[in-house]
Order: C-alpha cells, then sequence, then structure tokens
C-alpha cells in the first residue's frame, strides 16, 4: 500500500509500541504511529501526515479496548503530556519497555542476547525528584501559570497536583504562582519572548524532603522582585534548604542559562545513596528517580565486586562522581571525569566529606581526557563505567575507551536507540556483550534506563 491509497479514516489493531511512546498499526506493510492507544487496542483512527513508508494518526474512537488498559490515577492524564502510559497496567508497561529494548538491539544481528526482564520502580508515584515547570500567564487576569505542556504542543497544562512528584512539591508551585503575583512579577509569553518568570525547578530530596527551588528569569532586570520572591520562599515555606534565581534571556528550549545567584539558604540539597551522602545542585546531572537510581548503583556495585579484586576503575561523563564514589571500596583507584564544573566541585565536596581518598577528579570534556589519557598517562583501566547524555557517544570516543580498557566496559544508557548504535560500533571492534539489564527509572512513560556489560578481554 502507497500513502496515497490509505484512507483518512479507518479502523486499526494496535501491534506494539515505538521507541518514541507510539503506537504501530500496519495496512498492508504502510506502518501508522498512533499516539494514546495500547497494543490489543483497536480503534479508529484519523490519518494525519504521510510520509513514504510510514503516517502518523490520532485517535477518533477506542472500538475495542485491550485487557491491559487501566483507568489513570491523575485526573490530567490525557491533557498532560508528562506520563503517556498511565492508562496501561505497569507490569504490561515494563514488558512494552523491554519490547522497545529489544526492537533497538536487532540492529546488532547478535543471537542469544541476554537481554533480562526490567526491574521496576521501587516507586511508581511520587518518585519524580527533579520538576521543571514552565511558566506563563493568562491574557486577561495576568494569573501565573504553571505545569507541563500539552502532548505534541506548547499549550501549558496548569497542574496544581501531580502524583508523580513529592506532594510537597505540589504547595512549593502553588505558594509561586500566588506570591509571584503579589511580588509584582510576570510569567514568560514564550511566543514574543517577554515577561518575567519562564520556569520553576525543584529539586527535592529522598532522604530529608528538603528542596532547592530555582527561579528562572528572563532577564536581569528588576532583580529585586525576585530577590523578594526567594527570600519569602525561604522563610515562609518549610523543608527550604535553598532559593536561587537563574539568569536565561536566550530564545532557546534550554530550561537554564549559565548563570545561578544562590539568594538564600544553600545551593544544593543532599541524598544518600549506597550508605553515603551526595550533594545535588541546580544545575547537577543526577537521575530524577533516586530509587531505580540506588537499583542500578548497586547493580554496578555488586558487579564490580564479583568481577574485580582492587581495580582501576575509569568513571567517564561522571556528573558528580556517583557510581565512582559508590565502588570507591572495592577499587584501587577511581578516575572520574566530567565536564560540567559545578559537578566537579560538588563531587570534590562529597569525596571530601566521605572521606575518599581514592578517587581522582578531572574538570573536562570526556573525549578531550581519553586523548590525554593516551598520550600522557599510560595506564589501562580494569572496568570503565560510561553515562553518557542521551546523543550517546562519539566513534573516536568509543576508540579511545578501548584502547584504555583491558577488562569490562559498563555503558548506561536512557536511550535505546544510541545504545544500539554504540553497542553495534563496540561489537564491530571485537567487543562481546555479556548482558543488557534494562531498569525503569521513568514508571507511566515510554522511557527506559539499560546497563549494558560488554567484555573487553581481548587482544
Amino acid at each position: 500500500m502507497t500513502k496515497k491509497d490509505v484512507p483518512e479514516v479507518l479502523t486499526v489493531g494496535i501491534e506494539k509500541y515505538s521507541n518514541l511512546g507510539f503506537g504501530i498499526a500496519r495496512i498492508d506493510g504502510y506502518v501508522i504511529f498512533v499516539e494514546g492507544v495500547c497494543p490489543g487496542d483497536i480503534v479508529k483512527i484519523r490519518v494525519g501526515k504521510k510520509n513514504k513508508n510510514y503516517a502518523f494518526a490520532k485517535v477518533v474512537e477506542i472500538i475495542k479496548p485491550s485487557s491491559h488498559r487501566v483507568e489513570p490515577f491523575c485526573p490530567m492524564q490525557r491533557v498532560c503530556g508528562a506520563c503517556q502510559l498511565q492508562f496501561i497496567d505497569y507490569d504490561y508497561q515494563l514488558k512494552l519497555k523491554k519490547d522497545i529494548v529489544e526492537d533497538a538491539m536487532r540492529i546488532l544481528n547478535e543471537l542469544n542476547l541476554d537481554i533480562r526482564d526490567v526491574i521496576p520502580s521501587p516507586m511508581i508515584r511520587g518518585y519524580r525528584h527533579k520538576i521543571q515547570y514552565p511558566v506563563c500567564e493568562t491574557k486577561d487576569s495576568k494569573r501565573i501559570l504553571a505545569g507541563y505542556y500539552k502532548i505534541g504542543s506548547h499549550d501549558l497544562v496548569n497542574i496544581k497536583y501531580c502524583p508523580i512528584q513529592p506532594e510537597y512539591c505540589d504547595n512549593i508551585i502553588e505558594f509561586i504562582r500566588i506570591t509571584a503575583r503579589e511580588c509584582g512579577i510576570f510569567g514568560y509569553d514564550e511566543n514574543n519572548h517577554i515577561g518575567e518568570l519562564r520556569h520553576i525547578v525543584i529539586r527535592n530530596s529522598a532522604y530529608n524532603n528538603k528542596n532547592l527551588v530555582i527561579l528562572v528569569m528572563n532577564s536581569d532586570k528588576n532583580l529585586m522582585k525576585f530577590k523578594n520572591l526567594a527570600h519569602r520562599i525561604y522563610t515562609e515555606l518549610d523543608n527550604i534548604q535553598g532559593v536561587g534565581i537563574n539568569f536565561n534571556s536566550a530564545k532557546t528550549n534550554l530550561i537554564l542559562g549559565d548563570k545561578t545567584e544562590i539568594v538564600a539558604g544553600q545551593g544544593y540539597i543532599e541524598e544518600k545513596l549506597c550508605g553515603k551522602i551526595f550533594k545535588i545542585g541546580a544545575k547537577t546531572f543526577f537521575q530524577v528517580n533516586p530509587y531505580t537510581a540506588e537499583n542500578i548503583f548497586h547493580y554496578v556495585r555488586e558487579y564490580i565486586s564479583k568481577n574485580f579484586d582492587s581495580p582501576l576503575v575509569l568513571d567517564a561523563y561522571a556528573g558528580i562522581a556517583a557510581f565512582g564514589i559508590c565502588v570507591s571500596d572495592l577499587a584501587k583507584k577511581v578516575v572520574s571525569v566530567e565536564e560540567v564544573k559545578d559537578s566537579t566541585d560538588l563531587a570534590a565536596e562529597i569525596i571530601k566529606e566521605n572521606g575518599i581518598k581514592n578517587i581522582e577528579l578531572y574538570n573536562m570534556d570526556a573525549a578531550k581526557f581519553f586523548e590525554k589519557e593516551l598520550k600522557v598517562a599510560g595506564r589501562k583501566y580494569d572496568a570503565a563505567i560510561l553515562d553518557p547524555p542521551r546523543k550517546g557517544c562519539s566513534k573516536e570516543s568509543l576508540d579511545n575507551v578501548l584502547k584504555l580498557t583491558k577488562g569490562k566496559i559498563i555503558y548506561v544508557s536512557c536511550n535505546p536507540a544510541t545504545l544500539a548504535r554504540d553497542l553495534k560500533y563496540l561489537l564491530e571492534q571485537g567487543c562481546k556483550i555479556e548482558l543488557i539489564q534494562p531498569f525503569d527509572m521513568f514508571p507511566h512513560t515510554y522511557h527506559i534506563e539499560t546497563v549494558v556489560v560488554l567484555n573487553r578481554s581481548f587482544e
């Protein structure tokens, strides 16, 4: 079937899920991606944009629902774009996520890959400990709105209750909605790039329920209004660790600008993982779900413990050196590298306060560090832990990691597509995949975190 033959409205059965959260239906081999559906649904759809080999569609009517459909526990699920899978029972969500990983790995052309069942999140409500709400205001009343965007749009949904984040964060957001107007602060107009308050960012600690609140300004004008708001948040609310102002005047989708000024309290929260206290700042990369994060850290730690005796460990794309710190007592030495200075500064404090003596910490781009290490240090690592951003690693970086590593590569990824691409390249260079272990870091979404162990023990 060609795209010209596909009718505008038709009835289809949903076969499976894509890695971007769309249901997949096929009509005589032609693929149609449908949003807001579950495999097993039979639905009437309206087809929108058509390409040569695939099209996108929206549901007109659910003819026969899948047996895995459930009632969403959040009343805003159908309009908010944050929890795409909340209408699907949780056990089946885990199966779909394993399917997504398996589908991504098909490009490897490897038989008998050890892809294990997804390890569930210990919490599936209240798990999200980093909140980033865009802000705007109503046209007539100038009332401040804050929440998430509707699916596939930049139309803001004013969220007053979000069950996937700690309840107290709802209280903080509501306080800011009201008090910002009392301080004379206007919400941001994204289309015209005017207004003052662009985003509200909260880092909440699962360890002690303290909160770091960051107000993102569109410019540095009228700073006193924001400082007044910051002081009111700090003094009038409980459990506030600190309040800061971030300056972002760029026409960009990036939430935080380069400069953050802490106005009241401390510029970090504390989190306890693997028995150690970590500090997490406004721009620090750290997983939004600390419960699954701890599961992953324990998993990697246990693997290192069972397979090595006092290894030399490379911890790359390290953030606040969480992996390195968690395995430091098992290692002869850990070499940790991270390009964001705020993160390495916090990592240095954490290492000192936890009394750790065997971590070398580098504030460098990972690719440049790999090149430098090959030229200068001349050492070979028993294990390399890679936790790159969603875009994955460059071929040059992977080549250098191979040259630096004599034992295992432990690759942690939040993007199955780029993970599969990088694994394919590593396999072509002679590596062997030992295991693939997915973790549910983001319940009720199509996102999945995966840990892969590769064997580098060859010459």
